[in-house]
């Protein structure tokens, strides 16, 4: 507002209002008419008189410069359209249209309770590359959200046009992982001298822009990205010397970044970006450790409400829901569904958001509720629609949720862990009969899942990795079989070579399984692997995000067939939960860290690891770093706190505020390696890095194809002979590999190192 005469304007566009939503040709509308606008201001003077302005018939509109807008599809923008000074005081507006009002929804507008979204920085071009088709590619050297700012000179009607992929093939904009989405942005030149130019109404995940027609040479110091998110204060990082899983923590940053728009999407780049669940409920606790993300999620959690009264009680896979057409959105479904109940409780826990509880709680109980309904009086959730571990590694491209683990393993679990949350969410409310309910229909599914699915002897009925990370991470098995279970699960992660054989639902979750009973060392490889399926084969294949698939782009360089593939999407992820809590050792004990829990976990692969957390008392740090023999082990804990220390010893420590070290004797392990042959175990062979990796080099001396089938197919069980997956090798197959294990020497240093 200025002294005399102002002016009130609104540029309005169709953006997400408008989309079609939808998988392919299924896309189509959801929301119905023309996008439309509000708007009130309120004028208080000094002497306490009010005025107030509001949109009425009075007001006039005209088109603008913005042809076109919409996420999916990108922006059109011509700037010989654009009107000079159009919403100031002198401005006549006698020959635009008169407006249509249209009937008033039935809706009581309140402030936005989440941050904004902003252009957080501007990234420059850092290699520009010539396709083999000829084409003009600007790589930004990092898979961000946003859009990107041109400055450019040229004839009045030129019109220049910015396609956005995340990665390329064989060379070329890799588009086909975009579907329906065209991720197209067209700028048409006014002519009047430098023209400065963002999209305004869309955003792209992108890290490769192709620029067609180019007016006259091209300069890369005129292009740069603006990424885009909603505006959240960084509270959290994880550092290690270990380069390759710094920059897979560095790319779950990334990708909570480019998902965090308003909405905790799924993937910014396709014909998607939706509120997908699943995704938010597995990625939660990572979350509130890198962001202050209690408001964004606070807010989305409302909308989660909204469409669960709306639904009789089932939480939607999608919020919003704007994709019906998708058969079973609205029945419930497990892991998905109860984000309802696991994000409410995050909040709770990393915030001590106490109002979110309170106002979730209602939401949480009608859920369960509503699973009670469907597992009936088994107790076990085994019936309708599930998406079970979704993207386990060994599920054909096309049917992603074809997991190793059952489905109603997964929903069981899922139905006790949001019983027994609601549970402790009305206890905290002082709801004790609702406390004591919820409570004895928690343990009462504990009971039903172990007579269903655990045997006496600690095996799960379906023997997965995650069948069994969930019983042991969920507590749904307590006696004497939980370490059973945890020495099989080891078991079964030697047997997959360490690579990767979970999918959204365990993979979170399988290492802190691992550590829980002991089995750091096996938690230690299977997080430093590096072939495919694992974290860091994406880091090794140039990956600056997390890949929505373990092999979104094969090893040839080519996208991985399946009509859905993301290379930003942030669940696979959640590990790096573990990385902070159990590795470096840093977690709540009470509620926004009023007490601290540290207890690190000391990994062979790694010699260092630390964190930092902005708490809502200060910053608090811990951490670990060999020398030689001796580990020092630091903390610094904020004031008005306390923190109980718990190191690899066993030593047990409470101290106050300020800065602390410990040092102890941990040597890494080291054993004489015996004599190996074609008639040593499997499990001694893979246990062994340099053993596993001179078998592989003598197959693939011989014979590349047959050596890569040896390391996915093998399985490398306890008690079998490394001569049985090569029985039908041919002998010059065979004599490589005796004599390549022949040769190595009888130590080598720690077992298993690098």
């Amino acid at each position: 507002m200025r002294p005399g005469r102002n002016a009130l304007g609104i540029t309005l566009t169709g953006g997400w209002y408008t989309e079609r939503y939808g998988f392919r040709d299924a896309a189509e509308r959801f929301y119905e008419g023309p996008p439309t606008a509000a708007a009130q201001l309120t004028l208080e003077y000094e002497d306490g008189t009010v005025d107030t302005v509001t949109t009425d018939e009075r007001w006039r509109w005209a088109p603008g410069p913005v042809v076109s807008a919409g996420l999916y599809q990108g922006e059109t923008y011509d700037a010989r359209l654009a009107v000079p000074d159009w919403a100031r005081p002198a401005f006549d507006d006698a020959h635009w249209n008169p407006v249509r009002l249209p009937r008033v929804p039935d809706v009581t507008p309140t402030p936005r309770s989440a941050p904004p979204v902003r252009v957080i920085e501007h990234r420059s071009v850092a290699h520009v590359l010539t396709s083999p088709s000829g084409r003009t590619l600007l790589d930004f050297g990092q898979n961000l959200v946003g859009r990107v700012r041109i400055r450019v000179t040229g004839e009045a009607g030129h019109t220049i046009t910015l396609r956005h992929a995340e990665v390329l093939e064989h060379g070329e904009l890799g588009t086909r992982p975009l579907r329906n989405a065209a991720a197209t942005d067209r700028y048409t030149l006014s002519g009047d001298g430098e023209e400065v130019w963002e999209a305004k109404w869309t955003f792209h995940g992108f890290r490769y822009v192709e620029v067609d027609d180019w007016p006259g040479e091209f300069d890369p110091a005129d292009v740069t990205a603006a990424v885009l998110h909603t505006d959240m204060a960084r509270t959290g990082d994880f550092t290690t010397s270990h380069p390759l899983l710094q920059r897979f923590h560095d790319n779950v940053v990334w990708g909570m970044r480019g998902n965090f728009l308003s909405l905790p999407t799924d993937c910014p780049q396709r014909d998607e970006r939706l509120g997908w669940t699943g995704d938010i409920q597995v990625f939660a606790p990572t979350a509130a450790f890198l962001y202050d993300c209690d408001a964004f999620l606070r807010s989305w959690l409302e909308d989660v409400r909204l469409e669960q009264r709306a639904a009789d009680g089932v939480v939607p896979m999608v919020v919003p829901a704007v994709i019906p057409q998708v058969p079973g959105l609205l029945k419930p479904v497990a892991a998905w569904g109860d984000a309802v109940t696991v994000v409410p409780s995050v909040l709770w826990e990393r915030y001590a958001d106490h109002a979110t509880l309170k106002d979730c709680y209602a939401a949480m109980a009608a859920w369960v509720e509503v699973v009670r309904e469907r597992a009936g009086s088994s107790l076990l959730w085994e019936e309708g629609l599930q998406f079970g571990d979704w993207l386990d590694p060994d599920a054909p491209p096309e049917r992603p949720g074809e997991a190793k683990t059952d489905a109603g393993i997964v929903a069981t679990a899922y139905f006790h862990r949001s019983a027994h949350l609601t549970a402790q969410t009305a206890a905290l409310l002082g709801l004790e009969g609702d406390a004591r309910r919820f409570s004895e229909l928690a343990e009462r599914i504990a009971e039903a899942f172990r007579g269903a699915y655990v045997t006496p002897h600690g095996r799960m009925m379906s023997d997965s990795p995650t069948a069994y990370a969930l019983a042991i991470v969920f507590d749904l098995v307590r006696d004497e079989r939980r370490q059973a279970l945890g020495d099989r699960l080891r078991d079964l992660v030697r047997a997959a070579g360490y690579r990767i054989a979970t999918g959204f639902v365990g993979t979170p979750i399988v290492c802190e399984a691992l550590t829980a009973t002991g089995h750091a060392a096996a938690a230690s490889r299977l997080l430093t692997q590096t072939e495919c399926p694992s974290w860091l084969y994406p880091v090794t294949m140039g990956a600056t995000t997390v890949w929505e698939r373990w092999d979104s782009m094969l090893e040839d360089g080519s996208i991985n067939p399946g009509q859905m593939t993301s290379f930003n999407h942030y669940a696979l992820g959640g590990v790096a939960d573990w990385l902070h809590r159990g590795v470096a050792g840093l977690a709540p004990l009470e509620p926004a860290y009023r007490v601290i829990r540290i207890a690190p976990t000391l990994l062979d692969d790694l010699d260092d690891a630390s964190v930092w957390h902005e708490t809502p008392y200060g910053r608090a740090e811990a951490g670990w770093r060999r020398d030689g023999d001796d580990v020092t082990f630091h903390a610094r804990i904020p004031p008005n706190t306390l923190a109980v220390v718990e190191l690899p010893s066993g030593a047990r420590h409470v101290v106050g505020s300020g800065a602390h070290t410990w040092v102890e004797h941990h040597s890494r392990p080291t054993s004489p390696r015996g004599p190996l042959s074609l008639g040593s175990g499997l499990d001694t062979v893979i246990d062994d890095r340099t053993a596993y990796q001179a078998v592989l080099d003598a197959i693939r001396g011989i014979d590349e194809v047959r050596a890569d089938t040896f390391r996915r197919t093998t399985r490398w069980w306890r008690g079998r002979e490394l001569r049985e997956p090569l029985d039908k090798a041919p002998l010059p197959v065979l004599t490589a590999v005796e004599r390549a294990l022949a040769e190595l020497p009888p130590h080598d240093g720690w077992c298993g190192r690098p």
